[in-house]
């Protein structure tokens, strides 16, 4: 049986309690069962991201490199195959084979290195923007439309700031709900990634760069800029570089490779950069769940929204 990350465990058990341990107690069994089904054998150590593990395999039948990926049964996981069936392998990874009762794909194998790893912000913008274009395409019936998503926002914002420290301004704030009524309710019927960051943008063999871990929604295709502030807020903060134009920049090269509007791509990073704060005060992040750190993010996410709604 394949071996699951310790790193993996002890986060799915913090996140999900009792869920996550007596679903991690079953996962080397099913794991297997479907390295059977699918005619594969390992190849290589098991990885994982926040809500899943990736298991490299190789496809008997025609030494195919592939991956076998599980996760935790979780409603934003639910769309992910569907996009990647919709896709076709149009700028993501290809889908094999599926089994969506246990939130299970065999995908294509892309390479380990990340679009995170590309020190020039140009080239990490521009290559988001090229894949969020070509991503969007016309939606089927039956994915989460954005559009049913953004009633809950608006209350949502108003609970937060009342109930939660933060520093942001009622101009941020009132901007970020602006957002909400005057974007929300009218999007196209368009397929978008939903979570266009780079770390879940691949280098690979079949196409320059591929992507992984869609959401699979249904909307704006600019809603996916606020996605690309995870790829370059950190890193401006770590090199000392220029943070504000560096994250102007990255916005309006992202909307210009992605052929978009650059104002309403800064808006949703706007509204993104908001949600993104109120949520870690509330949740904290994946990279920081509590402390100083967390503070930090939530102080970087805080300060974003603010230059966000004065690019704007």
């Amino acid at each position: 049986m394949i071996e699951v990350p310790e790193q993996f465990k002890r986060t799915t058990i913090e996140r999900e309690g009792a869920a996550g341990a007596a679903w991690l107690a079953q996962l080397p069994a099913l794991t297997d069962q479907l390295l059977g089904r699918w005619e594969c054998v390992p190849d290589g150590d098991v990885g994982h991201g926040a809500v899943g593990i990736v298991v490299p395999v190789v496809r008997r039948r025609d030494a195919a490199l592939a991956v076998v990926k599980v996760s935790f049964p979780h409603p934003g996981n639910v769309h992910e195959p569907d996009a990647f069936a919709v896709w076709g392998g149009r700028g993501a990874v290809l889908l094999h084979e599926r089994d969506d009762e246990h939130f299970a794909m065999l995908l294509e194998r892309a390479r380990p290195k990340t679009l995170a790893g590309v020190a020039d912000g140009d080239e990490v913008a521009a290559t988001a923007g090229q894949l969020s274009r070509r991503l969007a395409v016309p939606a089927p019936a039956g994915l989460p439309r954005l559009r049913d998503r953004v009633a809950e926002w608006e209350p949502e914002l108003r609970a937060d700031a009342a109930e939660l420290p933060h520093g942001m301004s009622p101009r941020v704030l009132g901007a970020a709900a602006a957002t909400i009524r005057e974007l929300g309710p009218d999007q196209p019927e368009t397929l978008v990634h939903g979570d266009l960051h780079a770390r879940n943008i691949l280098r690979a063999d079949r196409e320059p760069w591929l992507a992984i871990d869609p959401k699979g929604y249904v909307g704006d295709p600019a809603y996916d800029s606020g996605s690309l502030l995870t790829s370059c807020a950190v890193p401006l903060v770590e090199s000392g570089g220029d943070l504000d134009g560096g994250l102007l920049r990255a916005v309006e090269v992202f909307a210009e490779a992605a052929e978009l509007d650059r104002v309403r791509a800064l808006r949703w990073a706007q509204l993104h950069a908001v949600r993104a704060a109120f949520w870690g005060r509330r949740h904290g992040f994946t990279v920081a769940r509590s402390g100083p750190d967390r503070d930090q993010v939530v102080q970087l996410a805080e300060h974003v929204a603010e230059l966000f709604t004065d690019g704007t």
